[in-house]
């Protein structure tokens, strides 16, 4: 299976937050973001891996700064590494200001997804990565960390088990 780079299936949505979008504070409601988020990540695991895929996970969803009524956001999903059947999908949201032409980051959040074989609907094997800048390879060489931190949260790993991180602790400690 041939590797893909990041940004041949690199997704950008936009969207503008709307009354029924918000809290009576008028902020976006995180629910709502958490499913643009999961659309753009799932639009960017299917285009790398060719198939549908589904949510497998969602880490710590950072909420920076808040979104408010009448705020056009963009998302950018691009994926991280690939493993087996899982993809790893980085999404960062960014709040436009279209008078000033800037964006400022609001949010970011790491989600796995799982590629899933048409006919079975059992997991099916994903096209790797292949990092091409130096941005990329370090997400990439992180996927790893993450992955094993996933695993250990989710009862599917022990800590003991988390190699990756134990070596990772020990090469950044002061």
């Amino acid at each position: 299976m041939n590797a893909k780079t990041v940004e041949e299936s690199k997704t950008t949505m936009t969207e503008l937050v709307l009354p029924n979008d918000t809290n009576t504070l008028g902020n976006l409601m995180g629910g709502n973001l958490m499913k643009w988020m999961d659309i753009a990540g799932a639009i960017c695991a299917a285009r790398h891996s060719r198939t549908v895929v589904v949510t497998a996970s969602v880490d710590n969803v950072s909420f920076e700064h808040p979104i408010r009524l009448g705020d056009v956001i963009t998302l950018e999903a691009r994926v991280t590494r690939a493993f087996n059947t899982s993809l790893e999908v980085f999404i960062e949201v960014f709040i436009n200001d279209i008078v000033n032409d800037s964006l400022s980051k609001s949010n970011h959040a790491y989600f796995t997804f799982v590629a899933l074989d048409l006919k079975t609907n059992k997991p099916t094997l994903v096209p790797p990565v292949d990092p091409l800048t130096e941005k990329e390879k370090m997400m990439f060489e992180g996927a790893s960390r993450r992955r094993e931190i996933r695993l250990v949260l989710a009862g599917r790993m022990k800590p003991s088990e988390a190699i990756l991180v134990k070596e990772y602790l020990v090469s950044h400690q002061s």
